[in-house]
């Protein structure tokens, strides 16, 4: 059963798991050696529970303890009860949903998993959690199987990309690459077709690529970083370089963006 401890101390060590939230290189480091992530919001505890992902504490505020009684009372974990002010001493932010919850990282997928499904969404050093978490959120609202990140990309169980995906991340089958992966021959491999949506002379039009597939064809799309896209060797390991025209003098959108599109399309 949960015990549930009121703490008026903004130092208090039991805290640890939830300072500075905002500063996104200490977190990585201290969220990979604890081998944590931090949800906010009760709808994203809620579903990360539901997940699976076993719970090591909460932080609530007193008037969300009556709206999550009923879900951390059955836990074998800590509900550490603050006044908003010192939750947002110790975070460094207002934590206006007043919930937070720290939860042991889980690798509940592997790329063997992902790559069974018939539509992947495939990130390639992706540096923003807020796209990220959209990218997720998108891929899971428009029905696509799964979702694979390089080793380098941006973090999906950090706090902003859980809650910008909604929760869907602990939906969403999704799994990271290793270093230097062959990506061409992994996705092809695995039978897909492979799609690389990026800027290119010979690129063919989103409509033009899907018209081109078979019922049964299985595609994997191609998303590159914000700045400068995807990688030479990844855009060459593709089968099919992709755009979605532009006008007005624009020549790309957001990756968000663009995967919201590529996905209904190609769902």
């Amino acid at each position: 059963m949960a015990t549930v401890i009121e703490i008026d101390d903004p130092a208090d060590p039991r805290l640890a798991d939830y300072v500075g939230l905002r500063e996104a290189s200490l977190r990585r480091l201290l969220e990979t050696e604890q081998g944590v992530f931090i949800a906010e919001g009760s709808k994203v505890i809620r579903r990360a529970l539901e997940a699976g992902y076993p719970p090591r504490s909460f932080l609530l505020a007193e008037r969300w303890l009556a709206d999550l009684a009923g879900l951390v009372e059955p836990l074998d974990a800590p509900v550490y009860l603050v006044s908003e002010e010192l939750a947002e001493q110790v975070t460094g932010f207002h934590v206006h949903r007043g919930a937070l919850g720290s939860l042991h990282r889980v690798a509940r997928h592997s790329v063997a998993d992902v790559l069974v499904g018939r539509r992947v969404m495939v990130l390639e050093d992706l540096v923003d959690h807020t796209n990220v978490g959209a990218v997720i959120r998108n891929a899971a609202a428009l029905g696509w199987d799964g979702l694979l990140v390089s080793a380098h990309c941006a973090d999906p169980l950090y706090r902003r990309s859980i809650k910008v995906s909604m929760g869907t991340v602990f939906s969403l089958p999704w799994a990271r690459l290793p270093e230097r992966v062959a990506i061409g021959e992994l996705l092809s491999g695995a039978g897909f077709t492979v799609a690389a949506l990026a800027l290119a002379d010979d690129a063919v039009t989103l409509d033009d690529f899907a018209a081109s597939l078979r019922p049964e064809d299985r595609v994997a799309v191609l998303l590159g970083t914000e700045g400068h896209g995807l990688s030479r060797a990844w855009v060459d390991a593709a089968d099919a370089v992709v755009q979605i025209p532009m006008r007005a003098g624009v020549d790309s959108l957001n990756v968000a963006a663009a995967s919201a599109i590529a996905g209904y399309v190609l769902a």
